[in-house]
Order: C-alpha cells, then structure tokens, then sequence
C-alpha cells in the first residue's frame, strides 16, 4: 500500500469568515486511509484532532511536511529537531525544516467500528 497525503490547497476548504474566529482551534476527526500508523491507527479508524493541545515528544501529531502536504505522524524531538515517524517501519521518518511550526495539531483520540478500539491519549 503506498503512503498517502493531502495536498494543503485541497483540504479543509472553507470560509473562515462564515464562521467565530475560534473554529480554527476547535478539534476535527479524520479517518486513517493508509497503513503508516499501524497497528496503533488502523486503516479506517477515525482520529480526533486538536489544534490547542500541547505538542510534547512522542505526541501523535497532524503536520504539514516539508512538501506542504498534510500528513500524520508520531513526533520524536531530539535537541531542536522535530521527526515525523511513522509506526509502520515500511515508510520512512524525516525531519521537519521548521519544526513545531509544522505542527497542526495532536491526536487527542482514536475510535473505530468497536467500543474496544476507542483509546485516549494524551
């Protein structure tokens, strides 16, 4: 299965003025739809996302790569450099050219199809 990302100008379209200048830190789901994070996030399962939660390392984070695409990962900080690493060892980890300031936000919750693959994290 090859990795997949989002193209930036693609996602999360919308009128931010529509809308109270606090959406942009309220939490969203996504569904996992590649194998990069397993066996931790399935394909399918559905994750929450918050954009206020503290970034710390070993985070699950949702980031922009250094190509702009967005893209989820688990954080690794060594000194003052960020990695982006996947749990499936058939991807490969990088380091991110501005760091934190990649970062979108963290995963705060994992849910799937059953009660027993609902997980919390912090």
């Amino acid at each position: 299965m090859s990795e997949v990302r989002i193209n930036i100008d693609d996602a999360f379209k919308q009128n931010m003025s529509d809308g109270s200048s606090c959406s942009e830190a309220e939490p969203f789901a996504l569904q996992c739809i590649d194998n990069s994070m397993e066996p931790e996030f399935p394909v399918e399962c559905i994750i929450i996302i918050d954009p206020s939660a503290v970034v710390r390392d070993g985070s699950y984070v949702f980031a922009k790569d250094n190509d702009g695409e967005y893209i989820f990962r688990q954080l690794k900080i060594e000194g003052d450099d960020y990695y982006l690493v996947p749990l499936n060892p058939d991807y490969k980890s990088f380091k991110l050219d501005n760091g934190i300031k990649q970062i979108e936000g963290v995963i705060t919750q994992r849910a799937g199809k059953k009660r027993s693959m609902h997980k919390w994290y912090d």
